[in-house]
């Protein structure tokens, strides 16, 4: 179910790339190669594995094509979005732009703090981006196992 809402995201967050990296072992997962005298880690760290009371909440900010972008930034500024969004401690897993569509960022929500993710949106972001919000998970693993075992 989506709820309708608004809201808009930090310009500096536009293009940002997801820091999750595969899991070791992991089908597909390239090889990473190793320059004499450094390091074989990957350059991303891999994501934290999930408490068990998070969950992923990914959230569609829909741009209101009736404002151009610099008029949703100078309200956005003016509610405190940019310092509000998203509240201390809650972890952005990934923030992209959707040409055509605004901007989906999903976060990484301990379930004690959802009100406080979603009172963050209401008090801040309203006006500028109509919301949707989706609770997901993460299921690129089992995808991959399930192809490697059932594919053949």
């Amino acid at each position: 179910m989506a709820l309708a809402a608004s809201l808009a995201v930090a310009p500096l967050a536009c293009g940002a790339q997801s820091t999750a990296a595969p899991a070791a072992g992991a089908p597909d997962t390239p090889a990473i190669a190793k320059a004499p005298g450094t390091s074989a880690a990957p350059s991303t760290p891999a994501a934290a594995p999930a408490a068990d009371d998070t969950f992923l909440l990914t959230i569609f900010l829909r741009h209101d094509e009736s404002k151009p972008l610099p008029k949703i930034n100078d309200q956005l500024r003016a509610q405190g979005f940019f310092k509000t969004f998203p509240p201390p401690g809650i972890e952005v897993v990934s923030w992209y732009v959707m040409m055509g569509i605004g901007q989906v960022v999903t976060l990484r929500v301990p379930a004690s703090r959802l009100r406080e993710v979603n009172r963050a949106i209401e008090s801040t972001a309203w006006g500028g981006y109509h919301t949707e919000f989706y609770p997901t998970y993460d299921y690129k693993t089992q995808a991959q196992q399930m192809r490697a075992t059932d594919g053949k």
